[in-house]
């Protein structure tokens, strides 16, 4: 028996792919592209396509990675500036998925509660404006890692106490006025290092109040060759994509492999850069000589430097210290410093779930996600006909999407051809005695050690371990083996 679809019915799919973030909306057009005899939706908790770039609305919002890689192959990036606000992504996001007819395929307000497997078919119930249950073949799971509805809960001593504004960035109130104000940001990662520019520009003064610095990277919003492309050779668009995109794949590739091998030369390299941009009353240490090379923690940027710009026209400034307590208008820290804000934003990181914290049966008995290892960094260990989105940390989510997508409906269409009903990964019993654990996310951030039992596990060997970088993965979604550690059922 080949792949059957299932019966006729409204929610009855060939596959269904749970969220309509960027990674969904990709896998959407792949599998159009590649399956297009194939009936598929997607379902989407919220009121509309976007992920990340409908959610947050912090201000300053943008992507950490550049456009030309973080944007779909199969609809390039075409604006100038790398770096785009969070309101461009998800314009392009909504206009991409119109043009292809992807939107049309999208179930809003359908959150997915519960996923049961039996019979060959996943069975979803999901809540939201209608609770309904859908029927699939294939499942794919484009949901991120992050707890869309809960921020991460961080030990901050008394700030119970505060009688200012506490706001966290996952939550933030779009008629929040801080003009004249006088705001602590706590935290020095991606968020903190984009809001503080854009406050400053109203707020008295901010302060980003980090406990340990992390590496900030100024980057330009249009570089030399860029511009040198789109003049000599604005008659050849195809060509400028292409280029633009080789580079930025490319670069980022060399800047972490170099780092990998010559740690301390990256570090140096890093302090070199960073003093150029810090104005004289700042000192290098103890404000940005992180304790840990680079690329061990995503590395921040800031296009056109915004962040130090504001630290040199004095409207923005760094602390650095450990918190002894917040009291109601101020926040002391052990070494003396004390600081007295109007508000608080916690920048202090995401909380991590997988798969939009859904639970999943396989034959009737409950399947424990972070028990599990994932096969290539795409499927999940005993886990039937499902597949999963995670991308790169050191490169554009997208490209890692865009891998997982194409890996995957290259194996759809393998069981169609071969009359296969399912697909499913296994560990071989010396795997499971000798096989050793590692992370799925190659970085040692804080808000991802706590939230790493959230997460499916990686191994050391085989097919089991972290993804790499993009050009292996891509090449392996091509031609790569996707029959070991893979139990092929055919039907009867």
């Amino acid at each position: 028996m080949a792949w059957q679809p299932l019966e006729e019915g409204e929610n009855n799919y060939d596959v269904i792919v749970i969220g309509a973030g960027i990674s969904g909306i990709n896998f959407g057009y792949r599998l159009q592209e590649r399956t297009p005899n194939l009936k598929y939706a997607i379902l989407e908790g919220r009121h509309e396509l976007g992920g990340t770039w409908s959610l947050f609305k912090y201000p300053g919002i943008r992507s950490d990675s550049d456009l030309f890689t973080f944007g779909f192959p199969w609809r390039p990036w075409h604006e100038d500036s790398s770096i785009a606000h969070g309101d461009r992504i998800w314009k392009y996001m909504k206009e991409s998925a119109e043009e292809y007819g992807i939107d049309k395929k999208i179930k809003f307000n359908t959150f997915v509660d519960n996923a049961d497997y039996a019979d060959n078919t996943w069975t979803l119930h999901t809540s939201g404006a209608a609770k309904k249950t859908y029927k699939a073949r294939f499942i794919m799971m484009c949901t991120g890692y992050y707890d869309y509805k809960n921020p991460l809960e961080t030990t901050i001593p008394g700030i119970d106490n505060f009688k200012g504004q506490v706001i966290h960035p996952q939550f933030w109130p779009e008629d929040l006025d801080y003009s004249n104000k006088e705001v602590v940001i706590i935290g020095s990662g991606a968020t903190a290092v984009t809001v503080l520019p854009v406050m400053a520009e109203k707020a008295k003064h901010v302060t980003m109040l980090q406990r340990s610095p992390s590496y900030i990277l100024a980057a330009p919003r249009e570089d030399a060759m860029e511009r040198f492309v789109r003049r000599w050779f604005s008659w050849a668009p195809s060509f400028q994509d292409n280029v633009f995109r080789m580079k930025w794949i490319l670069a980022p590739m060399l800047m972490t492999t170099f780092s990998k091998y010559f740690p301390e030369r990256a570090k140096k390299m890093m302090h070199d850069l960073t003093r150029k941009q810090l104005p004289s009353n700042i000192p290098l240490e103890p404000h940005f000589t992180p304790d840990y090379y680079p690329w061990e923690q995503r590395l921040c940027v800031c296009p056109d430097g915004d962040f130090y710009k504001c630290l040199r026209k004095g409207t923005g400034s760094v602390a650095t210290g450990h918190i002894e307590t917040v009291t109601e208008n101020s926040i002391k820290l052990k070494d003396g410093q004390e600081l007295n804000p109007d508000i608080i934003v916690t920048a202090t990181g995401l909380k991590l779930k997988f798969a939009g914290g859904m639970k999943v049966t396989v034959n009737g008995k409950p399947f424990e996600i972070p028990e599990k290892f994932t096969w290539k960094g795409v499927m999940l260990e005993d886990m039937p006909n499902a597949a999963f989105v995670v991308g790169y940390v050191d490169a554009s989510w997208t490209l890692g999407a865009d891998a997982t997508a194409q890996m995957t409906t290259r194996i759809i269409k393998r069981m169609e051809k071969e009359g296969v009903v399912e697909v499913i990964p296994r560990r071989t019993e010396k795997e499971k005695k000798t096989m050793q654990e590692l992370s799925i996310l190659r970085l040692n951030s804080t808000y991802v050690k706590k939230g790493m039992s959230q997460l499916p596990k990686s191994g050391d060997s085989g097919q089991w371990v972290p993804r790499s970088y993009y050009f292996k993965d891509i090449m392996m979604a091509w031609f790569g083996d996707i029959k070991t550690n893979m139990e092929w059922v055919r039907g009867v």
